[in-house]
């Protein structure tokens, strides 16, 4: 039996020897390295704080003592320490989340893992305490690259104004957050990291001056009330002491012995404390040593040898096909610019930034910032392309609606990472953007459901110089081209059923859900017409005519049912006075659990035979209120009965011989196979008038 597989707590570590130290981290490193290739996971960011963790667990009581992690993908070890050692199922279904989970144990307290979060968490945490009297300690352990965001200023800023509150930060600087850590704080962090004698220099200086006769003791004083400024020549960390805040390091942050005594120390001291500690990511492991891109920050499947993935390719990603197109239009039109928040690579900016390097800007993990710097590049006569993950974009949306939206500014958002993710748990699924930018004036919204559509929907985009433009697609492989039959308006027809009792509205890569729903409903004998509106927002002004051809309309889309493109297009169907009801299907209202992106989406009824079915079902239920309303009359003249009655008084309201918006004639006339024969848009894509607005009936 090793060591590791002996502890089951943080207090088993405590007994351990300096040498029983020294194995307990490399079994952990041997453990994590096998552990991760078989699942995948963040590999490089947990292999750099072994020791680390190692040392809090040894310092503090947890969970009297509360340890932050920022962000959670560098808390496997933690995990391990604290009696999580089966990651045989890490980030699937049923197994460990790839973060800290409240669900798993009471040693995790932020589950969110979106950066910069912990000291605004330890702040609130160590005042709660204060105001009611409790003992115990807060430590907040910040990566490097997390402290380029600037809520990790805010609350440092709140933290030091409180000298007497116990609060001890961590900063785990590795140089990286997932690439290089860039900025004037990297800058800073790289000169305290490069000066390691300076201490060295002022024992000697106060080891001589000690020892010299009669005025050695009273220079040495002197010498020692302008420390600070010295210490400053050599090394700029006060930064930190300027802000109030009791600087220690830099500290080795392999060393265990070392780390534990910094923080020894920290615990000791009656305000707050930074521990500067010095990791290297990907430490142990030369695979990770050697991929200077981002150390094996997140890694699939893979054979921890050769480092070759278990798993075959699906082909490119739709981040691939972005990155390409991007770097052509990029060669095309020389004001592309584009910006990102510390995901040059994950976005598939990496070859843009090659290709053109004076054009391309990673801001670090600052989205309000490159949202705000996006509207000013704008303003100066450029277009900006800001690539980040969706979930994160929630972060800017003030600087999206006051500063890029109101002033009208030529820039478009990329959204990578849009819909369900699966594996990286409830807050990095990107379930919210329509629904959150629905209210956002001017504002264009696109969801490409192929690769095809990307590249013409990205060039759409970047046309647009006088609103904000944004495009979204998953963190998936692309599937096949789905070519339109026609299109209506700016819509695309991607299928016609023999009748048209159904209008299923596909929202971008749920068209393949939606054709394949289509075939199992036609086999039902229920007609569907299967369309892609590309642009979901605003809807296009021939949606409401299509719908009133059809006897229900359906819309699915990867994204929040609350407030999300199917609440759009019941709106609009409202305000046209299109009579058709609505069935919306999406994302519950609810933070959804790791697993596979196809288990999640079949938890949440987003397949092909759900939605069938429940399509089917409304369609039943509509039958079935028909027969009741026309007792005695049978169900057939029942349906003739009302639609005669119906057309008749829409008849007396239209014209006769108006154009649908398919361009087929319209004569206020039921139609034999089921059709709505009114309320479809005229020629000029106005919709007719109408008696009566939608019924919605939430799926």
């Amino acid at each position: 039996m090793t060591i590791l597989e002996t502890i089951r707590g943080p207090r088993d570590l405590k007994a351990l020897s300096e040498t029983e130290i020294g194995q307990v981290a490399e079994e952990i490193r041997e453990f994590l390295v096998h552990a991760v290739a078989r699942t995948g996971g963040h590999l490089g960011p947990n292999l750099g704080v072994v020791e680390l963790s190692i040392a809090l667990h040894r310092v503090f009581e947890s969970p009297t003592d509360r340890i932050l992690w920022d962000t959670g993908h560098q808390s496997y070890v933690h995990k391990m320490l604290t009696g999580r050692q089966d990651f045989s199922k890490l980030r699937s279904k049923g197994g460990l989340s790839g973060y800290p989970s409240r669900e798993e144990s009471e040693h995790d307290v932020i589950e969110n893992s979106h950066a910069s979060t912990a000291l605004g968490w330890a702040d609130g945490l160590a005042k709660a305490r204060q105001v009611k009297g409790e003992k115990g300690h807060v430590v907040a352990v910040i990566g490097d690259g997390a402290l380029t965001g600037g809520m990790a200023w805010e609350a440092l800023n709140n933290i030091a104004a409180a000298k007497d509150r116990p609060l001890i930060i961590v900063v785990n600087d590795n140089e990286r957050s997932y690439a290089p850590t860039i900025g004037g704080l990297a800058n800073h962090l790289a000169t305290l990291r490069t000066t390691d004698s300076y201490e060295k220099v002022l024992a000697w200086g106060k080891d001589v001056l000690l020892r010299t006769p009669l005025v050695g003791g009273t220079l040495y004083e002197s010498l020692h009330g302008a420390k600070k400024g010295f210490k400053d020549a050599f090394a700029p960390q006060g930064m930190f002491e300027d802000l109030g805040l009791k600087y220690v390091g830099p500290i080795d942050g392999h060393d265990t012995g070392a780390v534990e005594s910094a923080l020894r120390r920290a615990k000791r001291f009656h305000g707050p404390v930074l521990i500067h500690c010095l990791t290297e990511k990907g430490r142990g492991y030369e695979p990770a040593l050697a991929h200077e891109e981002d150390r094996f920050h997140t890694v699939g499947m893979m054979d921890p040898l050769t480092c070759e993935p278990l798993a075959p390719s699906n082909g490119p990603s739709w981040t691939s096909v972005f990155g390409d197109e991007i770097v052509r239009i990029g060669e095309e039109r020389e004001d592309v610019v584009a910006i990102t928040a510390a995901m040059l690579h994950p976005v598939g900016l990496a070859k843009f930034a090659e290709r053109f390097p004076d054009r391309v800007w990673d801001v670090g993990i600052a989205e309000q910032h490159a949202a705000v710097s996006a509207a000013g590049l704008a303003t100066g006569g450029l277009h900006p392309v800001v690539a980040v993950y969706a979930t994160f974009l929630n972060r800017a949306f003030d600087q999206l609606l006051m500063d890029v939206a109101l002033h009208r500014c030529g820039v478009t958002f990329v959204l990578d990472r849009a819909g369900v993710t699966g594996v990286d748990g409830a807050s990095h699924n990107g379930m919210w953007d329509m629904s959150i930018l629905q209210v956002v004036p001017g504002l264009r919204i696109a969801a490409p459901r192929d690769a095809d559509q990307l590249r013409a929907q990205l060039r759409e985009a970047v046309a647009v110089d006088d609103a904000p433009t944004l495009i979204r697609f998953p963190k998936e492989s692309v599937g096949p081209r789905i070519p339109a039959v026609d299109r209506v308006g700016g819509v695309d027809v991607l299928h016609r059923g023999e009748r048209s009792d159904v209008l299923l509205v596909a929202v971008g890569v749920m068209a393949p859900v939606c054709l394949h729903a289509a075939e199992l409903l036609q086999a039902r004998g229920i007609g569907c017409t299967v369309v892609d509106p590309r642009w979901v927002k605003p809807v296009d002004p021939a949606l409401p005519g299509l719908a009133a051809e059809h006897r229900l309309v359906a819309i699915v889309e990867d994204n929040s049912r609350a407030a999300g493109v199917g609440a759009a297009v019941a709106l609009a169907l409202g305000d046209a006075e299109v009579d058709v009801p609505v069935r919306r299907f999406g994302i519950p209202e609810q933070f959804l659990a790791h697993a596979k992106r196809g288990e999640v989406l079949a938890d949440i009824g987003l397949t092909p035979v759900e939605i069938a079915g429940r399509i089917s079902a409304s369609l039943a239920v509509r039958e079935a209120d028909h027969r009741d309303a026309s007792a005695g009359t049978g169900p057939a003249a029942g349906r003739s009965g009302r639609r005669a009655g119906t057309d008749a008084a829409r008849a007396r309201k239209a014209p006769a011989g108006r154009q649908g918006a398919a361009g087929r004639r319209v004569d206020g006339e039921g139609e034999g196979d089921g059709k709505r024969g009114t309320g479809r848009q005229g020629a000029a894509g106005k919709p007719a008038a109408k008696t009566r607005v939608s019924k919605e009936k939430p799926e």
